[in-house]
């Protein structure tokens, strides 16, 4: 009888382990799905998101290390995603060449004049701004509804 016993009580601790281990292998997955990646081009970071109030929250916490956010919406006001952006400086040297994964697109340019271009659905807006060193200036992209 010992022998079942210990046997079991084999089964349930390394049923138990493999259990906890399947759990503790997807918190990371899951958890992943909703962290914004800070990304780099050119040396210059940006990050997107903005879907669903978890997104919303962590960018709003991010806001502070960036100097530029974008906003995309169409004219009724409805948040759009995957729209492509092209940042380039007065002198026309691309910075950032992008598609963001939400309505926000956070960007930290150095100061100065740049050109925006964004383009959803195959329609480009283009945006002539000019960035501060330091305080967050945010610039709205709409489009119609068709």
């Amino acid at each position: 009888m010992k022998p079942i016993s210990g046997i079991k009580s084999k089964s349930l601790v390394h049923g138990f382990a493999a259990i906890l281990l399947g759990i503790t292998s997807l918190a990371p997955v899951a958890s992943a799905k909703y962290d914004e990646i800070v990304h780099t081009t050119g040396g210059v970071p940006y990050v997107s998101g903005g879907i669903g109030t978890d997104s919303i929250d962590r960018l709003s916490s991010l806001a502070g290390d960036f100097n530029l956010k974008l906003v995309f919406a169409l004219k009724s006001g409805a948040y759009v995603s995957d729209v492509k952006v092209v940042i380039a400086s007065a002198a026309g040297k691309t910075l950032v060449d992008a598609t963001s994964e939400g309505p926000w697109l956070l960007t930290r340019l150095p100061a100065g004049n740049y050109q925006i271009v964004a383009t959803f659905a195959g329609n480009s807006v283009t945006r002539q701004i000019a960035v501060g060193a330091s305080k967050l200036k945010t610039v709205d992209f709409r489009w119609a509804t068709e």
